[in-house]
C-alpha cells in the first residue's frame, strides 16, 4: 500500500523514499510493460497528436520504465512532478523517447511491440500520474499537435498552446490485468517556427553562357619549338646544350667590392691629382674661349659635366670587371619580383593556326571559315582539330576527295570527319596531351648534373615518333610501370584513335586500371560470361599455314631454343597437318576442343577427317594426314605437348570463347587498318598459364597483321601490360620488323629476369626506348649498363704534397701552421683527364634512382636519341 492508501500496477508497497530516475533507454519499451496510475488514481490529461501509421484511434500506454526515465527523481505521494529544470534545448531532446520522436517523422510508425500513439482523432493513452508526460492536469505542458507542413517534430511544448476540446476515446477494450484510462483532452498545434526564407528572385535565370573558344584558341596559338627526342613541346623554351659557367656568390660580391674600391682609388688620384693633369686636356680643348673666363657659371657647369663623364666612365669599366650586371640580376630588384609570364606576340593572319591558312591556300576558303568560326565560338577542341588536320592530309595525298571534304565540314563544322564511334573525345584524361605534336607528358627531367643541360627541368613526353622504336619499361611492382607509364600511353594512343592517327590494342589483366571501358571500342573480357566480344584464335587468317605459325608461337614459343636462332616450325608442321585437312572440309578452322581431339590422335576426329577428304577427293590434303598419322607415338613429336598446352584453353571459363562457326563476334588483329580502339583483359587470376598463351597470341597476331597493312599511315601500337614469358626468339624478330611498318609495342616487366637469359640482350638491343624504373635489382642494373654503354667524362685528381721547409724562418712559420689549422703544410696538385665510364652504373641505377623516378633512354624513328635521363614519374 502507498502513504495515500493506493497500490501500484503491481499491487506491491510502494517506496516511500524518492529514487534516482534510471537513465533514458536508448530504445523503446517493450509493449506489455505495465502502466502505474497517478498518485491520486485519477488519469492524467495526455495530447493527442497525428499518428503516423494506420493506428489511428488505438490505445496507447507509456510504461512506467518509461515515465521513471524521463523523471530526475521519482514522485513523491500526493505530489504532482513538474518539468525537470533543465534548458529547453535539453527538454526537447529528452522529453521524448527517441523511438517515440522517430515516429513522428517517418511512416512506419513505433517499433514493434510498442503501442502506437493516439492521433488527432481524438484517442486516449494511458499515461502514469507523475511523469513527464502528464496532461494539463498534471500542471505539464502537452506535446503540440504537428502539422504536416512542419519540419521534423522535436517534441518540444509550445507555450502558446490551449487545451482542446475533448474528443470521446475510440471504442478499443482495454488490456487485460490493466484499469481502463479516460479519454484525454487533444491540444490545438503549436506555431510553427519560423524559417529564414531567401527572397524570391526578381527574374527568372537566364539561358546559360556561350562556350568561350579563347581557351582552345590559347592552346592552338602556344609555341612549340622544335627539341630534343622527349621534350615535351608545347611552351618549351630551348635551353643551351651547354651549362653556362657560374660565379660563386662569394667571389662575385668580394670582386665587385674590389672593382668599386679600386674605381673609388682611380678617381680619388685623378681629383687630387697625383696622376697629373693630362686628364683635363679634352676640356680645355673643347671649351671656346668665351666659356673660359674663371668662375663664370657656364664654365662651372662644362667643368662639372666633364668630370660627370670621366667619373661615369670609371664606374662603367669597373662594373664590367667586378660584374655588376650580374651581382644586380641574382641580388638586386629583379630577383625580388616574380617572373612576368612571357607575353607571346599575336601571330600574323597568314601564319595563324585557327585562320587554317593550308584550307585557304588549297582554295578551300568557305571551309576554313567555318572552321575558324567554330574555333572563336568554342565548339572545337583539341580532338577535333587532330582529326580534321588528318582528314586534310588525306586530300593532299589523294586518298580523299577535296569537295567532299569541303561538303563535310560546311555541313558538320568542327564534328566533321568523325571516328566511326561517333565520339570526339575521351569520358575522363589522367594525363595531358598535346595532340597537336601527338605527345603525352610522363614527368619531369629532374635538375641533375648527371642529366644534359637542355633537358634539366624540361618536361618528358613520349609520341607515335619515339613509340616507333618500341618501349620497354622494368621495375619491380608498386613502382609506377601501369599508373605512370601504360596508362598515359594508352590514353593518348585512344585520342590519336579518335584523330584518326592510330589503332591501339590494350592487353593487361582484369582490373589492372588501363582506363574505363567507355574509352575503348572494343573491350575483349576473356573468360568473363558478359563480354560482348571474343577474340580470334587464328587471327582472321585464312592460309593453313599462317594461321599454324601464329597458333605454335602462341602455344609452346616460349619452350623453343631460347638463342636468337632457335624457332618453333616443328611445332609449325604438327598443327598444318591438322588445320589444313580440317579448313579444306569444313571450310573454317577447329574449335578448341576440336582441335584438341585432333592433337591428342584420337580415332574417331581422324577416321571422321579421312573419310570425308576421301570424298571430297582432296588428295593433297589426304597425304598430309597420313604423315601426321605416321608421326604419331613417335620419340620427338610435339602432338602431345601442343594438346597439353591448348587443354588450357578447353577449359569450362572459356567455353564461350575462341568460337570458329562464324555465330560470335570474333574480334581480329586484321582491323588494324582502321582507327580502332581495343582492350583485352586476361583472366590472370585464376588461369595465368592460359594468360601467357593468350598474350603470345596476340603478340604474334599483332607482329603478323602489322607488316601486312595497306595503308601504314595509321600508326599501330601494341600495349602489353606485364610481359612475363611473352617474349620468345620469334618475338624478338617481329619487334625489329615493326619501325618499318609504322607500328610499335610496349612492353613491361618486373624483373629481366622473366626474359630468358640469351634473349636478354637482343631484346635490349631491338628496343629504341628503354626505362629503368627505381627499385631495379643490381643485376638487371647491369644488363641496362651494358646497354647503355660509356662517355667520355672527365676527371679531377687532387694530390697533397707535403712543403719540406730547408730555412729556420721557413720551420718556424711551418710550425705556427701546424698549430693554427692542425694539418702539415702541403701543396695542392689537381690533375684533369679524360677517362671512360659508364653513364648509369649498376650500383647508381640499383640505390641512386629516388622513388618515383625512372632512367629512360630514347631513340626515335630517325635515328635522333637522347642519353638515359633521370625522369621524375609524379610530376
Amino acid at each position: 500500500m502507498n502513504t495515500d492508501g493506493t497500490q501500484d500496477a503491481h499491487g506491491t508497497q510502494a517506496d516511500p523514499v524518492p529514487r534516482p530516475a534510471a537513465r533514458r533507454p536508448a530504445a523503446g519499451p517493450p509493449g506489455d510493460a505495465p502502466s502505474r496510475p497517478s498518485a491520486g488514481g485519477g488519469s492524467a490529461d495526455v495530447p493527442s497528436r497525428p499518428s503516423q501509421a494506420s493506428s489511428a484511434g488505438a490505445q496507447a500506454e507509456v510504461p512506467r520504465r518509461l515515465a521513471q526515465a524521463h523523471a530526475p527523481d521519482a514522485p513523491r505521494p500526493g505530489e504532482v512532478p513538474s518539468w525537470p529544470t533543465q534548458s529547453p534545448d535539453a527538454v526537447r531532446r529528452a522529453d521524448v523517447p527517441r523511438w517515440l520522436a522517430e515516429a513522428q517523422t517517418s511512416d512506419a510508425g513505433p517499433p514493434d511491440g510498442v503501442p502506437s500513439q493516439p492521433s488527432a482523432a481524438g484517442a486516449s493513452a494511458d499515461v502514469p500520474s507523475g511523469s513527464p508526460h502528464a496532461g494539463p492536469s498534471a500542471g505539464v505542458p502537452a506535446y503540440p499537435e504537428r502539422s504536416p507542413a512542419a519540419g521534423p517534430w522535436t517534441g518540444a511544448p509550445s507555450p502558446d498552446a490551449q487545451p482542446a476540446a475533448e474528443v470521446p476515446p475510440a471504442d478499443v477494450p482495454p488490456q487485460a490485468g490493466r484499469p481502463a484510462q479516460p479519454e484525454q483532452p487533444a491540444q490545438p498545434p503549436a506555431a510553427e517556427p519560423s524559417v529564414d526564407i531567401p527572397p524570391r528572385p526578381a527574374q527568372a535565370p537566364g539561358p546559360p553562357p556561350v562556350p568561350d573558344g579563347s581557351a582552345f584558341l590559347a592552346w592552338l596559338r602556344a609555341p612549340r619549338p622544335e627539341a630534343a627526342p622527349g621534350v615535351w613541346r608545347f611552351g618549351h623554351r630551348p635551353r643551351p646544350a651547354e651549362e653556362p659557367e657560374v660565379v660563386p656568390a662569394r667571389q662575385l660580391l668580394s670582386g665587385a667590392l674590389i672593382a668599386f674600391l679600386v674605381g673609388w682609388l682611380i678617381w680619388s688620384l685623378l681629383w687630387n691629382g697625383y696622376l697629373g693633369g693630362w686628364w683635363l686636356l679634352p676640356l680645355y680643348a673643347m671649351i671656346p674661349d668665351s666659356w673660359a673666363e674663371p668662375h663664370s657659371f657656364a664654365a662651372v657647369v662644362a667643368v662639372y659635366a666633364y668630370y660627370t663623364v670621366v667619373a661615369l666612365l670609371i664606374m662603367v669599366g669597373v662594373g664590367r670587371l667586378g660584374r655588376w650586371s650580374e651581382l644586380w640580376r641574382r641580388y638586386g630588384f629583379p630577383a625580388w619580383r616574380p617572373a612576368a609570364p612571357r607575353a607571346e606576340p599575336p601571330p600574323a593572319p597568314a601564319e595563324d593556326p585557327a585562320q587554317w591558312p593550308q584550307l585557304r591556300a588549297a582554295g578551300a576558303q568557305d571551309a576554313a571559315d567555318k572552321l575558324a568560326a567554330e574555333a572563336r565560338a568554342g565548339l572545337m577542341r583539341d580532338v577535333d582539330h587532330a582529326r580534321i588536320t588528318r582528314a586534310w592530309q588525306g586530300v593532299r595525298t589523294g586518298r580523299h576527295n577535296l569537295a567532299a571534304f569541303t561538303r563535310a565540314v560546311l555541313k558538320d563544322g568542327a564534328a566533321a570527319c568523325l571516328h566511326p564511334s561517333g565520339e570526339r573525345d575521351l569520358p575522363v584524361r589522367a594525363a595531358r596531351h598535346d595532340l597537336a605534336t601527338a605527345q603525352v607528358r610522363i614527368g619531369t627531367t629532374a635538375d641533375d648534373p648527371r642529366n644534359p643541360y637542355q633537358y634539366r627541368g624540361t618536361g618528358l613526353a613520349l609520341g607515335p615518333d619515339l613509340l616507333g622504336t618500341s618501349l620497354l619499361a622494368v621495375g619491380p611492382a608498386g613502382s609506377g610501370k601501369t599508373g605512370s607509364v601504360v596508362r598515359p600511353l594508352a590514353e593518348s594512343l585512344c585520342l590519336q584513335a579518335l584523330a584518326g592517327r592510330a589503332a591501339v590494342v590494350v592487353v593487361g589483366a582484369a582490373g589492372a586500371g588501363l582506363g574505363p571501358a567507355d574509352a575503348y571500342d572494343v573491350v575483349v573480357r576473356i573468360g568473363n560470361p558478359e563480354s560482348v566480344y571474343d577474340l580470334d584464335l587464328y587471327g582472321g587468317s585464312h592460309d593453313p599455314d599462317e594461321a599454324a605459325a601464329v597458333l605454335a608461337e602462341a602455344l609452346v614459343g616460349d619452350l623453343a631454343d631460347p638463342h636468337p636462332g632457335g624457332d618453333s616450325r616443328r611445332s609449325t608442321t604438327v598443327l598444318a597437318q591438322l588445320l589444313g585437312p580440317f579448313h579444306a572440309v569444313h571450310g573454317r578452322f577447329p574449335s578448341v576442343p576440336e582441335l584438341r581431339q585432333l592433337l591428342d590422335g584420337a580415332p574417331g576426329p581422324l577416321g571422321a577427317l579421312r573419310r570425308a577428304l576421301t570424298d571430297a577427293g582432296q588428295e593433297p590434303m589426304l597425304r598430309e594426314l597420313d604423315a601426321r598419322e605416321r608421326q604419331l607415338g613417335h620419340l620427338g613429336d610435339l602432338s602431345g605437348v601442343l594438346a597439353d598446352r591448348i587443354a588450357l584453353l578447353d577449359r569450362p571459363a572459356f567455353a564461350a570463347f575462341f568460337d570458329t562457326s562464324g555465330q560470335g563476334r570474333p574480334f581480329s588483329l586484321r582491323a588494324l587498318d582502321h582507327p580502332v580502339r581495343v582492350r583485352i583483359d586476361l583472366p590472370e587470376r585464376g588461369h595465368a598459364d592460359a594468360s601467357r598463351i593468350l598474350a603470345r597470341l596476340v603478340l604474334a597476331q599483332f607482329t603478323a597483321s602489322a607488316a601486312l597493312r595497306d595503308d601504314r599511315s595509321l600508326f599501330a601500337c601494341l600495349v602489353l601490360d606485364d610481359a612475363t614469358g611473352v617474349v620468345t626468339p620469334e618475338a624478338v624478330r617481329g619487334i625489329q620488323r615493326l619501325r618499318s611498318a609504322n607500328a610499335g609495342t610496349v612492353l613491361t616487366l618486373r624483373t629481366l629476369d622473366d626474359v630468358p637469359r640469351p634473349l636478354r640482350g637482343p631484346l635490349l638491343g631491338s628496343i629504341g626506348c628503354r626505362m629503368a624504373l627505381s627499385g631495379l635489382t643490381p643485376w638487371d642494373g647491369q644488363d641496362f649498363a651494358e646497354v647503355w654503354g660509356k662517355e667520355w667524362t672527365e676527371a679531377r685528381d687532387v694530390t697533397d704534397r707535403q712543403i719540406i721547409a730547408e730555412t729556420p724562418l721557413g720551420k718556424t712559420v711551418h710550425v705556427l701552421r701546424r698549430v693554427i689549422t692542425g694539418h702539415a703544410p702541403t701543396a695542392r696538385a689537381v690533375t684533369v683527364r679524360q677517362v671512360e665510364r659508364e653513364r648509369w652504373s649498376a650500383s647508381e641505377l640499383a640505390h641512386g634512382v629516388p622513388p618515383g623516378h625512372a632512367v629512360l633512354s630514347l631513340t626515335d624513328v630517325r635515328g635522333e636519341h637522347a642519353p638515359p635521363l633521370l625522369v621524375d614519374l609524379r610530376s
